[in-house]
């Protein structure tokens, strides 16, 4: 059976845990260490741990490094029973009632007054970065913070979307058009279910270090990390494709973010839409990945863009590869289709991403 941590949130532009786990049972043994400088919602890095193996992870999103802290370092159920508990306990409607008004209408369109009050609580009170516990309740509640409504109440919004933001203008006036109202919603029951729900898995054993950082900063960091690292299995943002702080700026914003949608706050990387400075940024990746990994270590990098080729892609990653400061030698490639799009769910006739390619690499070889 599916563990069921690997869906705590979906979203837009992730790849799914079979190919972490063909390459981690491909490449790695019990007990290596296998890195993700860009985890996104922590997927290479679990995986690695259901299979025995450590992880090292870096991204510099708030969403990311949340998923992949509460996925990879998971409280018990009953600490997080405990603190759901403690955090109904010291919610108080009326004092959070003020707060609910003053923000932006697009939040009193999107949730129902009681919902909206105990989320700016929440908000306001956990201390995800640093609590393993709270990073769970932060990442369970970005899970349901938006979706469909028809979906067993497990989200708590407005009709929208489950694995991107859409903007809030775009939305009132979507809201509107159709009558639609935001539901009631119990925060703290629906997070005791979904708490349930998910910990029907057991939480795998092992070792994961996650860092709140850019990729860059691997080589910095690099004396932390317990171990030669066996393998890196990763996928930097594709090129012009998406932007991932734009599309979930409504969880940003559960994690302390801006009440609106923003670029390049977060990271000036999210979507490149200039060739030479996309391919800039995939040196700085490479060179992070010369300094860091040992001489025989292996390295899977999915990739995607828009307006390249396959065969251009390729070219593109073996010619950046070369500003290693070890020698990076190709192995091979596999192109693969994009099929049932996301989004084609949402942006009927988009022309996003059409091809992936899985490209593998080996360093000092």
């Amino acid at each position: 059976m599916r563990h069921r941590f690997h869906s705590i949130c979906p979203y837009f532009a992730m790849f799914p845990e079979s190919f972490a786990e063909t390459w981690i049972d491909r490449l790695t043994k019990k007990g290596d260490i296998v890195l993700d400088p860009f985890s996104g919602r922590g997927t290479t890095a679990f995986q690695a741990l259901l299979m025995n193996r450590n992880a090292v992870a870096f991204d510099v999103n708030d969403v990311a490094f949340c998923l992949t802290k509460a996925k990879t370092q998971a409280p018990s159920l009953k600490a997080l029973e405990r603190r759901l508990c403690v955090l109904e306990s010291q919610f108080d409607g009326r004092l959070w009632s003020i707060a609910a008004a003053e923000c932006p209408e697009f939040f009193y369109h999107a949730f129902a007054p009681k919902t909206l009050q105990q989320l700016l609580f929440l908000r306001s009170t956990l201390s995800w970065k640093t609590s393993r516990v709270d990073a769970m309740v932060a990442a369970l509640t970005i899970g349901s913070l938006h979706g469909e409504m028809d979906k067993s109440q497990a989200y708590f919004s407005n009709q929208m979307p489950r694995t991107i933001s859409t903007k809030p203008a775009y939305s009132v006036k979507y809201w509107r058009e159709r009558g639609l109202v935001a539901p009631e919603r119990d925060v703290f029951a629906t997070l005791n279910k979904r708490a349930t729900y998910r910990y029907q898995s057991t939480p795998p054993m092992g070792q994961t270090q996650v860092f709140h950082r850019d990729m860059r900063a691997l080589p910095d960091v690099f004396g932390r990390i317990k171990g030669n690292i066996r393998c890196c299995i990763t996928s930097p943002p594709y090129f012009d494709v998406t932007n991932f702080e734009e599309d979930q700026w409504l969880r940003l914003w559960m994690l302390g973010g801006p009440p609106f949608p923003t670029r390049g706050r977060v990271s000036i990387d999210d979507r490149h839409t200039v060739s030479g400075n996309y391919w800039r940024f995939i040196q700085d990746m490479w060179h992070s990945l010369g300094c860091s990994m040992p001489s025989g270590s292996d390295v899977v990098i999915r990739i995607g863009a828009r307006k390249l080729s396959p065969e251009q892609l390729v070219e593109h990653l073996k010619a950046s590869s070369k500003t290693s400061p070890k020698r990076v030698t190709f192995v091979d490639s596999e192109v693969s289709e994009l099929r049932n799009r996301q989004t084609d769910h949402f942006r009927p006739g988009s022309k996003g991403c059409l091809v992936e390619v899985d490209c593998h690499f080996r360093i000092g070889i």
